[in-house]
């Protein structure tokens, strides 16, 4: 038996209705998660400060390691939520429940700020908060 016979064409296969409310909560929470990588990105600057104790009293940085942790903190979130947009429109498109996507998009923007910033933070010996 032929696969023309087991399954309608697919011009007969009903369609997927799409998902009003999950399109409509995927977009206010995109929204939301470009604001909050919009900050983070603005707050990647001040972690700079950091680096005012380095070279003073004989305090020797590691300024590799938060130039990296700079870098991490000021794209990474930007870089996840370009991410999460994507995967998302993906979805909505196929009509998949997508909410969830912006969800996990907003968690990993900050996950990954905070650790740029413990980058950088463990580039100052005796750093403390």
């Amino acid at each position: 038996m032929s696969d023309d016979v087991a399954r309608p064409p697919r011009a007969a296969r009903a369609a997927r209705a799409p998902i009003v409310w999950d399109i409509v909560t995927s977009s206010v929470l995109l929204a939301v998660g470009v604001v909050i990588a919009a900050a983070l990105t603005f707050f990647a600057f001040f972690l700079v400060f950091a680096s005012d104790s380095c070279g003073s009293g004989g305090t020797a940085c590691d300024t590799g390691r938060m130039g990296a942790g700079f870098l991490v903190a000021l794209l990474g979130p930007a870089i996840v939520m370009l991410a999460a947009i994507v995967v998302a429109i993906v979805l909505m498109v196929r009509r998949r429940v997508s909410f969830w996507v912006s969800i996990a998009g907003i968690v990993l923007a900050v996950l990954v700020w905070l650790a740029g910033a413990g980058l950088v933070v463990s580039g100052v010996p005796g750093f403390t908060f």
